[in-house]
């Protein structure tokens, strides 16, 4: 596995659903920026991004970067952060106010941003409203971007965790952390299988009721539904 550390330029394609994306991105090193490919949720142009992965080589495309796993950081420049800024992320502020704003704060900005937002009123055209507009946005971002963490920290992937913020949203990590195999009955895509192996890194016994509930919805469907006499019959349960 290769880390690689990125700022998107563009992006070519991004599937709204599983968030499957390709993307132009600048690293340190190489002239011309680099395809990036991966479940990159709610990734835009100006995100600083600390990828693991591997190179391959498409056949039609050439040369690209495969993301199994990311991190966003803060942008450490002061362009980086305007263009971050001015990117469409954060709703409220476009090229036009990042730039008023990062001239007003300078490399404070995202502190100004994320601990005293209040101070955006220092900034000339910026009202009440739009600050309230900025904080709800620079929230949400921040909700999409803990959930993602939590989930790959378990092993869930990118195209999961996208598929599981936008049925559960900001509560993503209770509901997963309450009961992973809730999973199976929510999500289009992840069985028991799937939420049983999240639920086993998370600790889970297997004798807990809720993996033995989901397994049984689960076994019909695998098992047939009739049984032969004096034959020990499998369950979830952890025995036999």
């Amino acid at each position: 596995m290769i880390k690689l550390r990125c700022v998107v330029e563009r992006i070519t394609y991004q599937n709204p659903d599983n968030g499957y994306s390709v993307m132009k991105v600048n690293v340190k090193g190489y002239n011309d920026p680099i395809t990036l490919v991966g479940n990159l949720l709610e990734v835009p142009v100006g995100s600083v991004l600390l990828c693991d992965g591997n190179w391959k080589v498409d056949k039609r495309y050439g040369s690209q970067f495969v993301a199994e796993s990311w991190e966003e950081v803060m942008p450490a420049t002061i362009y980086g952060i305007e263009k971050y800024l001015g990117s469409g992320l954060v709703k409220g502020i476009g090229p036009k106010f990042a730039k008023l704003i990062v001239a007003e704060f300078g490399l404070e900005t995202i502190d100004v941003i994320e601990s005293d937002i209040e101070r955006l009123h220092e900034v000339p055209g910026i009202g009440k409203k739009r600050v309230e507009k900025i904080a709800e946005s620079w929230e949400k971002q921040k909700d999409i971007k803990n959930v993602m963490l939590f989930l790959q920290g378990y092993g869930v992937s990118t195209a999961y965790a996208a598929k599981i913020y936008r049925q559960y949203g900001k509560e993503s990590i209770d509901k997963v952390k309450d009961n992973p195999y809730r999973l199976a009955d929510d999500i289009w895509g992840i069985g028991f299988k799937t939420a049983d192996g999240i639920a086993a890194k998370m600790g889970y016994e297997k004798s807990d009721l809720r993996r033995c509930r989901s397994g049984i919805l689960y076994t019909p469907s695998t098992f047939p539904l009739f049984t032969m006499p004096n034959v020990a019959q499998p369950t979830v349960c952890g025995h036999w």
